[in-house]
């Protein structure tokens, strides 16, 4: 029996590796293409480059759950192509004993993903936005097209690119009064966080008053505010490439500053729904090769496996913006298209008894 684990299981993983490189290559090459439009002096094809490989790790844990459907439907169909599932069940092997060893496959797939999401992405995704925005947007203090808003409060601060944790280019920083007002106006090239507070460098602040305004210049200036730059970071990368623990924060600064952190709750139940949505779907795959697609051909299996994904990844994308639309909670949008993949699984199975 340990014989048949290993070969069954590593038939599946094997074509879902297979898979999921073949998936992320595509959107690799996608994305490359997208970038190339964007080709400036500053930004050229060796960044570009750079960019694509350090975004790739999100790549892949993005399309792991959609890798997993698809590579569990092209292993399990070889076996059956073959017949060896036939000879398997001849043999005395039950479906639930099937199920259990395709399933150690696609938990493993998740126990990577998971790690590569949680310590590999979320570094490599903030680097890789940090790099791409420092090339686009030489460092003025202009509120430019790439840059990232946040707020504390009546003040709003924008920023072009983050170098690293405790620089960022290009800030412009708007004060407002409680009747939405502005006050002032402050440009700045550079701001380094200093431990309690943040230093500006090649400052001009501009004050507003009912009359005139004036203009000062300053070479540094002291800024204090509650915005770290553990929060700004968590700005400059997608909140699904966010690690749990950094979405939980932020979620909760967020909501402290009467902000809507939907979003990040939403990519939060998601992150920790993955490990049971990739078992959901393999769930559905292999109802479908001891079901409906027990003959069908591998390029039937394939078909059948995107649009199942695709139905999947329509229905996620649909529910989340609905949650804020309509004010139900994110759980349930991640949760419905997890619960409903469990339920046609196993309703499929049940049908082949």
């Amino acid at each position: 029996m340990r014989l048949l684990d290993r070969y069954i299981g590593r038939t599946v993983f094997a074509a879902i590796l297979m898979v999921l490189l073949v998936i992320v290559g595509i959107d690799v090459v996608s994305a490359f293409i997208d970038e190339s439009g964007d080709v400036s002096e500053s930004y050229g094809f060796g960044e570009i480059v750079v960019y694509i490989a350090l975004t790739t790790p999100g790549r892949l844990y993005e399309y792991m759950p959609f890798a997993a459907l698809i590579g569990c439907l092209v292993g399990l169909g070889q076996l059956a192509s073959a017949s060896e599932l036939i000879i398997m069940r001849s043999a005395g092997v039950s479906i639930a004993r099937l199920v259990t060893i395709v399933m150690k496959s696609a938990l493993l797939v998740a126990l990577l993903g998971f790690l590569l999401g949680e310590y590999v992405a979320p570094q490599a995704e903030q680097l890789a936005q940090s790099r791409r925005a420092m090339a686009q947007n030489p460092g003025e203090g202009v509120a430019g097209r790439y840059g990232i808003w946040n707020r504390e409060g009546d003040s709003f601060l924008h920023f072009n690119a983050m170098e690293s944790e405790n620089v960022v280019h290009g800030v412009t920083l708007l004060q407002f009064d409680d009747r939405r007002r502005m006050q002032s106006a402050l440009r700045a090239q550079r701001a380094v966080h200093a431990g309690d507070h943040w230093q500006l460098e090649q400052a001009v602040k501009t004050d507003f008053s009912s009359w005139e305004t004036t203009q000062t210049r300053h070479e540094t200036l002291r800024w204090d505010t509650g915005i770290t730059p553990q929060l700004l970071v968590m700005e400059v990368v997608a909140p699904e490439r966010l690690p749990l623990a950094d979405l939980y924060r932020y979620s909760r600064y967020l909501q402290q500053q009467g902000l809507d952190a939907d979003d990040y709750e939403l990519a939060l139940w998601r992150k920790l729904l993955q490990p049971v949505s990739i078992a959901g779907l393999v769930l559905v795959a292999i109802a479908f090769i001891f079901g409906p697609l027990r003959d069908g051909t591998m390029g039937l299996r394939i078909f059948i496996g995107v649009l199942v994904g695709v139905v999947f990844q329509i229905s996620q994308d649909l529910l989340g913006p609905a949650s804020l639309v309509f004010g139900f909670s994110p759980l349930y949008a991640a949760l419905a298209p997890v619960l409903l993949s469990i339920a046609a699984g196993l309703v499929l199975l049940a049908r082949t008894r």
